[in-house]
């Protein structure tokens, strides 16, 4: 299991464009990923437990990747965070 913090720079937040960005590119990896805030934890892989976060601008994000490919998985998503968030 790996996993890594990010902070969302975004003055919108995970809105929808970008979450639904997230969950195509966790959809990517074979192993399971999981983002928490301090609201709670949502499976990376599906939109609508994504928007439930709510997650606004200056609240970190924790990114676990447990399975076959969690390096990989984790390298790759906290590349998209820092790209698109």
């Amino acid at each position: 299991m790996q996993s890594f913090t990010y902070v969302i720079r975004d003055p919108l937040g995970l809105h929808a464009r970008p979450a639904g960005l997230l969950v195509k590119a966790a959809a990517g990896y074979a192993s399971a990923v999981t983002v928490a805030t301090p609201s709670g934890k949502a499976d990376a892989k599906r939109i609508m437990a994504v928007m439930r976060l709510a997650a606004k601008q200056g609240m970190e994000l924790t990114v676990t990747c447990e399975g076959p490919d969690e390096e990989a998985a984790c390298a790759g998503l906290k590349a998209f965070l820092a790209e698109n968030l």
